[in-house]
């Protein structure tokens, strides 16, 4: 039996991408028949919808999908989320790790769906800096908490492959609501997801 792997795509914009793409090697000079081309434009048509699918996807309804009451009002941190992007400058990845931290006020979420929101905005053309505001404005208006604090730290291939190419620099971007405008809760937040606690 002939292995077959079932995907999800949209036939006509998979179709439109293959043939762009297959014009895109022609006019950099390759020869799309060639045997180790001939199936990179569809390949790539599906990648590209499958790294944009954030589009697709509502961060509203997935917090909204595990609302749970709970008197707590500490602070709740997921660190060390991985993330993976696409620069819309020049469509080259940068990835890196989101630590996000949310201070109740009588609602809390599933720990999954902050990961989820994540996802909801990495996977589409991004700048860094509005991927920062947008995953707390997110969980800020799903969740109406005391406090929002996102920190995106990420490595951009678009300095790296080209340009300045700077193998090792590293790009920080931060965004702080409500208690973690406060100097104190804002430092906690800051020393919990810079060390190790195990």
């Amino acid at each position: 039996m002939a292995y077959q792997k079932t995907e999800q795509y949209d036939l006509q914009s998979t179709e439109g991408l293959t043939n762009h793409y297959t014009q895109i090697l022609t006019l950099l000079g390759e020869d799309a028949s060639r045997e180790g081309l001939l199936k990179t434009p569809e390949r790539v048509a599906k990648a590209m919808q499958y790294l944009v699918q954030g589009y697709q996807m509502d961060a509203k309804a997935i917090l909204d999908s595990a609302r749970f009451h709970e008197e707590v009002s500490e602070m709740i941190i997921v660190k060390d989320i991985e993330l993976y992007s696409m620069c819309e400058h020049h469509m080259l990845p940068f990835f890196g790790k989101a630590h996000i931290a949310y201070i109740p006020n009588g609602v809390i979420t599933g720990l999954s769906k902050i990961a989820r929101v994540v996802d909801v905005y990495a996977r589409r053309l991004q700048v860094q800096e509005r991927l920062t505001t947008q995953i707390l404005e997110a969980i800020k208006s799903s969740l109406n908490p005391l406090g929002v604090a996102v920190v995106v730290e990420a490595q951009h291939l678009c300095m790296m492959m080209r340009g300045v190419q700077k193998q090792n620099s590293l790009t920080t971007t931060s965004a702080f609501d409500g208690e973690f405008e406060n100097q104190t809760t804002r430092s906690e937040f800051l020393k919990l997801i810079s060390k190790s606690l195990g």
